[in-house]
C-alpha cells in the first residue's frame, strides 16, 4: 500500500469517526484538548510574530520591499500555527490523549470485527504506563528531533530543504503512532515494528500528509486512530461484521 492508499485510509477514518457517535464523542474529547492548547501556543505565535520574524529577516526601510517582509511574515506565523498543532499533539499525549486514542481504536475494532484483540487484559494503570511507555520513543522524541532539525533549517543556507525534510518526518512519525497501536498493544518487538514503518514510508507519508494542513490537521489528529485501524483490519483480511 503506497502514498494514496494512506491518504484514503485516513480519509475513511475520518469520515466513520464523525458517523459513528462513540468515535465522534472520543473524537471531540481528543479535538477540544489539541484546540485548547493550540490555541494557547498560536496566540503566543501571533502577539510575537513580528519578533520572531525579525530573527530571520529583520524589518526593510524600503517601501519596495517591506510589502514583500509583511507577506511573508503572516505566511511564516501561518505556517508556525500549524506546526503548534504537531506540538500540541505531543503535549496532549503525554497527559491522556494516548487512552482515548486506545479507546477509539478497541470502538473500532469491536464495530468493523467484533472483537478487540490484546493477548491479555491489563489494570488501567499498568496499560497507561505502557502507552505511555511506548509513545516516548514512537512519536515524542522523533517530533521533537523533527522540530530541532526545522530550528536549524531556519539558521542554515540549506532552510528550505531541512523545512521539507522535518515536516516529511514529522507526518511519518505522527501517522506511525496512529498505526502501531494495534501492534504495541499485542506486544510486538519494538524493532519489528520500526522495520514495519521503514517499508512503509509511502503509506506513513500519505496518511500524515492531512496533518500539514492547518487548523483542519486537529480535526485529522483527532480521529487518525480510526483510520489507522481500518488499515491494519484491512491488512489482516478483516472486513465488517454483518
Amino acid at each position: 500500500m503506497g502514498f494514496l492508499s494512506g491518504l484514503l485510509f485516513n480519509l475513511r477514518g475520518l469520515k466513520l469517526g464523525l458517523t459513528t457517535g462513540k468515535l465522534l464523542f472520543w473524537g471531540l474529547v481528543r479535538f477540544a484538548l489539541l484546540l485548547l492548547i493550540m490555541s494557547v501556543l498560536a496566540g503566543l505565535i501571533l502577539a510575537y510574530h513580528q519578533d520572531l520574524m525579525n530573527l530571520v529577516w529583520t524589518k526593510p526601510k524600503s517601501l519596495w520591499l517591506i510589502w514583500l517582509w509583511h507577506l511573508l511574515s503572516w505566511l511564516a506565523s501561518l505556517f508556525l500555527i500549524g506546526l503548534s498543532a504537531i506540538v500540541s499533539f505531543i503535549i496532549s499525549q503525554l497527559f491522556f490523549s494516548v487512552l482515548v486514542m486506545d479507546y477509539m481504536v478497541r470502538i473500532t475494532e469491536v464495530k468493523i470485527a467484533g472483537v478487540v484483540s490484546e493477548p491479555q487484559k491489563l489494570p488501567l494503570w499498568r496499560l497507561f504506563a505502557t502507552l505511555i511507555l511506548q509513545e516516548i520513543p514512537r512519536s515524542v522524541i522523533p517530533l521533537i528531533i523533527a522540530l530541532l532539525i526545522m530550528v536549524l533549517g531556519w539558521i542554515t543556507p540549506l532552510g528550505p530543504i531541512l523545512t521539507l525534510l522535518s515536516s516529511a518526518l514529522a507526518i511519518v512519525f505522527l501517522a506511525w503512532d496512529n498505526t502501531d497501536l494495534i501492534p504495541a498493544r499485542s506486544l510486538v518487538p519494538f524493532k519489528k515494528r520500526l522495520n514495519f514503518l521503514m517499508k512503509t514510508i509511502p503509506f506513513h507519508l500519505g496518511f500524515g500528509l492531512p496533518f500539514l494542513i492547518p487548523i483542519l490537521n486537529i480535526v485529522f489528529l483527532s480521529f487518525a486512530p480510526v483510520g489507522a485501524t481500518l488499515y491494519h483490519l484491512k491488512k489482516q483480511g478483516i472486513t465488517k461484521k454483518t
